[in-house]
């Protein structure tokens, strides 16, 4: 089942997991430790970050380690990044209308 990205990082605890594999490659353990969950709660939260793709899996001998997959995360940035477009605009035409009422004042 393939799940939707941004359903996935509404949830807290996923984007905390995601911040976590920003900075390195880490295995469940490493990862449940920083949690106050278990560690099948956070395997949860890892598999639907698999299911959507934000991360990649990769075995090490007996080990499993997950890390950031940045092709899914572009992804996102690029979704985002139209609505940023748009609001620097409008805060770019706020920033107009502020200047010229103050203008208008002296």
């Amino acid at each position: 089942m393939r799940r939707d990205v941004f359903q996935a990082i509404a949830d807290p605890t996923r984007r905390a997991i995601l911040c976590l594999l920003a900075a390195q490659t880490m295995t469940p353990n490493a990862i449940a430790s920083h949690f106050g969950s278990s560690r099948q709660a956070v395997s949860k939260h890892i598999q639907i970050l698999l299911e959507c793709e934000l991360l990649a899996q990769e075995q090490q001998g007996r080990e499993m380690y997950y890390h950031i997959n940045p092709g899914k995360m572009q992804e996102v940035d690029k979704w985002l990044a139209q609505f940023r477009a748009l609001l620097e605009k409008r805060f770019s035409q706020l920033d107009e209308v502020l200047t010229k009422i103050k203008s208008d004042k002296k």
